[in-house]
């Protein structure tokens, strides 16, 4: 059973994170007859955290968190070996965060992490968590730990990304999201993050030109459509800016963002 990635969505964005790596869990092999006591104990324990594992993610499947929270809890207590130890920390963190039991889950995504350094969805993970938890500093260095092990994941740069914009690192973050559209140029998201950061920076041309390229990539990208008519209405192009307003009305989802966007719509 291959180890799963915990699905937490980032600040801004609208994926959940990547599949863990390639570290699996399988079912113990058959020991020899013996009757050496040390060796049936140890057996028995091998039998037992296999159990615990198909119980608990036969549980994650269904999305009985409290059972795979139990589950996980006594596979750890059963002290496993790698890479059982650091998969069982990883989703007890799942079935942790699912609970919004937060600081649990960073906690356990951190030991899976020094079990298994090279553990990418559990950095991954911890971004997301340390981000929800309000711990800038944590997620950064989550962030550059994702990087570090693949340096060639978008997911990795995007994360990191989206932990500098919040925190307020703006040379980071478009030094990031700059390098994932240098990668895709087709990557909507990153262009609107990208736009965040250049209006954080006051830089209002370059934001405008992220937006149009996010939204003729995603023309109902309606969070982008409201960017922009900010960035219309801050240049005085009302009329402009009252068409974007309307059509991120009319696409999206998000009932506050639609309220918002229609009340300024009808002010213009």
């Amino acid at each position: 059973m291959l180890r799963r990635a915990l699905t937490i969505s980032l600040l801004l964005a609208a994926a959940s994170f990547a599949n863990a790596g390639a570290q699996s869990y399988a079912a113990p092999t058959v020991a020899p007859r013996t009757t050496d006591p040390g060796a049936l104990a140890a057996l028995a324990r091998r039998r037992e955290l296999h159990e615990r594992f198909v119980r608990g993610f036969a549980a994650e499947e269904r999305g009985d968190w409290s059972t795979a929270q139990a589950e996980f809890l006594q596979a750890v207590a059963l002290g496993p070996p790698e890479p059982q130890g650091s998969t069982a920390r990883y989703d007890l963190a799942l079935a942790e965060a699912n609970l919004g039991h937060d600081d649990a889950a960073a906690a356990h995504l951190q030991e899976a992490l020094h079990l298994d350094p090279s553990f990418a969805a559990a950095a991954a993970n911890l971004v997301a968590v340390e981000l929800r938890r309000g711990d800038l500093a944590a997620a950064r260095a989550a962030g550059d730990q994702f990087v570090a092990i693949d340096p060639q994941a978008a997911l990795a740069r995007y994360g990191r990304g989206l932990v500098a914009l919040r925190g307020g690192d703006l040379e980071q973050a478009r030094t990031d999201f700059r390098a994932l559209l240098d990668a895709d140029p087709a990557y909507a998201v990153a262009h609107y993050d990208l736009a965040l950061v250049e209006l954080r920076a006051g830089r209002d041309e370059a934001a405008l030109t992220e937006l149009i390229h996010a939204l003729a990539l995603a023309p109902a990208y309606a969070r982008a459509r409201f960017a922009l008519g900010t960035v219309l209405l801050r240049d005085g192009r009302r009329a402009d800016a009252r068409l974007a307003f309307d059509r991120c009305a009319h696409d999206a989802a998000d009932p506050t963002l639609r309220a918002l966007a229609a009340d300024l719509r009808d002010k213009l």
